[in-house]
């Protein structure tokens, strides 16, 4: 039997019964669609968050309190929730000190009540000084940003983000209005434009910024940072500064091992590594479970062809009878059980990008997010592949079962 013949065949078969044929192949297309989705998400997510972290500047160096002890990929102490105290204000001014440095921008961050007459809700705010404006790139709406005289002189001033000016005054300019934030009143002195969420997840439309002192003594009542970020000079090496930084740190808290670090310096190049391996691992492990629902496809092709050879038996008794091999019949069964792979992983990836469109068309226009059509070509290969591998692997032992049947009992089944 030459390989036409086999899959005009193979084609009659699985055209002889279309419903029996599309049920059959709807595991697989459940499967295929569940994949090309999944790493489709994983892909965006991905590309979504890569873009964020390079949007705020590619000569970025982030210190966080607490060291990575276990590999590069690691997450400091601080980043799980754990309260580290070893960033302190020494540390800020000898960094400033640093001429391969531009910028140094501590900051603390917490949540609170924020309250104006009747509305109240919780936000997030960050206690900063002037500097930090120089580090990240927040777009003033209205009004003015945190300035060196503020943080001096304790003031109780605040930017607040654009969402949360409407959520509290409506329609009404926020500036100069007194809102209370835990048990303190402080003045609004400037709006932020709108811009979604940024770094880390941060809601940058509800965010408070408030002068660093004022974070740090009154509102939280410490005298250390969660975090300091620092832009480099363009005239350096970017591993020049991460190794400037981890030294004068070193030096700060007159720690010799590295491996005593109580700290952790990360380039932008860092993060983005950092992150990219972990949405490559849920993307890989949320493809795997959505690859269950291809074994179980696979197995009602199985089941589905065992049927078939079944009913067909006297059919196989009279190709056999006259001069059929059973390599010619087992290449019949086989590619019929592979046609019904390839058709529902066909149907499967097109429904599958359907989705991925859907999906890109309610996070865009509904959601409102920054959302990118990816649609990766891995997806694509990913799934011809299995659905082969699925054709070939659950259809090889109905396919062989028919081989092997007797030509004399076969004609005479009834």
């Amino acid at each position: 039997m030459t390989i036409k013949d086999a899959l005009r065949t193979s084609w009659k078969g699985v055209t002889h019964s279309k419903v029996r044929s599309l049920l059959t192949m709807l595991g697989i297309i459940i499967g295929v669609s569940s994949v090309v989705l999944l790493m489709s998400l994983g892909a965006s997510a991905q590309d979504l968050i890569i873009g964020q972290i390079q949007s705020i500047g590619s000569n970025l160096v982030f210190v966080i309190p607490g060291a990575s002890k276990s590999g590069k990929f690691s997450s400091p102490a601080s980043s799980q929730g754990i309260v580290i105290k070893t960033l302190v204000k020494s540390d800020v001014d000898a960094l400033r000190r640093e001429s391969s440095i531009n910028a140094v921008a501590p900051e603390v961050r917490g949540q609170a009540k924020v309250v104006y007459e009747g509305n109240d809700l919780t936000a997030t705010f960050e206690a900063v000084d002037e500097q930090f404006f120089k580090v990240r790139d927040f777009k003033l709406g209205k009004g003015r940003l945190i300035e060196r005289d503020d943080v001096n002189s304790f003031e109780r001033v605040v930017v607040i983000g654009g969402e949360l000016a409407t959520t509290l005054f409506g329609s009404r300019d926020p500036l100069g209005k007194s809102i209370r934030i835990k048990d303190a009143t402080f003045r609004i002195v400037g709006v932020l434009d709108p811009m979604g969420v940024g770094t880390f997840g941060v809601d940058q439309d509800n965010l408070m910024l408030l002068p660093l002192s004022v974070g740090q003594k009154q509102l939280l009542g410490v005298d250390y940072y969660n975090s300091i970020n620092i832009t480099a000079s363009p005239a350096y090496d970017m591993a020049y500064v991460k190794s400037r930084v981890t030294s004068i740190l070193r030096d700060e808290h007159r720690i010799t091992n590295p491996d005593k670090d109580d700290f952790t310096v990360r380039t932008q190049e860092d993060a983005v590594a950092l992150l990219g391996n972990i949405t490559g691992i849920l993307t890989a492990f949320l493809t795997a479970i959505a690859s269950i629902s291809l074994v179980v496809g696979g197995i009602g092709i199985m089941n589905i062809m065992l049927v078939t050879v079944t009913e067909r038996t006297k059919e196989i008794g009279l190709r056999k009878a006259l001069g059929a091999t059973d390599r010619d019949i087992m290449t019949q069964f086989l590619f019929e059980a592979l046609s019904l792979t390839l058709i529902g992983g066909a149907i499967g990836i097109i429904f599958g990008a359907m989705l991925v469109g859907g999906t890109y068309l309610v996070l865009v226009y509904v959601v409102k997010m920054s959302w990118t059509f990816t649609l990766p070509a891995s997806a694509l290969i990913l799934s011809v592949a299995v659905s082969t591998v699925t054709g070939i692997a659950f259809g090889l032992y109905p396919a062989r079962k028919a081989a092997r049947k007797n030509p004399i009992d076969a004609l005479r089944y009834e």
